[in-house]
């Protein structure tokens, strides 16, 4: 399975009013030093800070000077979320008007002509699938969108999908803590269809929650690091890229540190015994 974008993909969920709040300068600056060490394609969402954080890349990326040819911009559509202090409820959108709609919105906030890639960000229960095909269609005869995809979609509901229009890519969360979609068959059907995986919170809750399943990895990641001489993340990483799915992590730091040595993860070669490891302490027991 080929795919258009680089190995690791840069999340930009919390580049902007959501948590870091960069400044033009200082996403410029991470957009260099992505490019500069292999991270090419930036994730986007029309709904990202309150929809203010695909503006402020735009203007970053403009700074930065990088050629256009030289990233792939994915952005997903069909999230709605009220204004504050509104008694609306966040909603899920996905009809052809509304598609249109959002597509042409971010391609003015990126300031881009198109984007390769644009994701239903979440399945739509009231979603019309004959609708979705011909918004995906006319977006791609105009030039807007090279390829399309889903986000948090599960099999049937990919199915579904597939059955008026082509679907090149689900974005689903997948992690050393999160591994349901490897067992649930998710991945086995994205490799039959041919449907690229990407991966939204690879490192999953092992830095961020005390459970018994964070304690035992990062005992074992204590080691593995001794043994591989690269940090925790980069084998947590390399864990998700070993998967024969070809899953693409996202990667939402922005420490330019990390982001240095990030590329190190898809160099990694990790062993079978230790990938196995891995998966044990997180399922909390030794596999039959």
């Amino acid at each position: 399975m080929n795919s258009r974008f680089s190995r690791i993909i840069a999340g930009t969920m919390n580049w902007g009013s959501w948590d870091k709040k960069l400044s033009t300068s200082e996403m410029a600056n991470i957009i260099n030093v992505c490019v500069e060490n292999k991270i090419t394609t930036f994730d986007h969402a029309a709904i990202y800070g309150d929809y203010t954080t695909e503006t402020d890349f735009g203007k970053a990326f403009k700074t930065s000077k990088i050629s256009r040819e030289k990233i792939q911009l994915i952005s997903k559509c069909g999230m709605i979320k009220p204004a504050p202090n509104s008694t609306q409820v966040k909603q899920y959108e996905s009809s052809k008007e509304s598609m249109i709609q959002s597509v042409d919105a971010s391609l003015k906030n990126l300031q881009t002509d198109y984007l390769d890639a644009l994701l239903i960000h979440r399945p739509n229960p009231l979603m019309h699938v004959d609708g979705v095909a011909e918004a995906v269609t006319q977006l791609k005869k105009e030039g807007k969108i090279l390829d399309f995809g889903v986000s948090n979609f599960t099999t049937s509901q990919t199915e579904l999908l597939r059955s008026k229009v082509e679907v090149n890519y689900n974005q689903i969360q997948f992690s050393a803590t999160h591994f349901e979609a490897m067992t649930d068959g998710s991945l086995d059907y994205m490799q039959i269809q041919g449907i690229q995986p990407m991966a939204w919170n690879p490192l999953g809750t092992v830095f961020r929650e005390d459970t018994k399943q964070t304690r035992d990895l990062k005992k074992l990641l204590a080691r593995l690091v001794e043994k591989y001489e690269v940090g925790s993340d980069m084998i947590l990483l390399a864990w998700i890229l070993k998967h024969p799915a070809n899953i693409i992590p996202l990667a939402g730091t922005v420490n330019t540190g990390r982001l240095q040595n990030i590329h190190k993860a898809t160099e990694m070669v990790l062993e079978q015994e230790d990938w196995f490891a891995i998966w044990s302490e997180s399922m909390g027991h030794r596999i039959a």
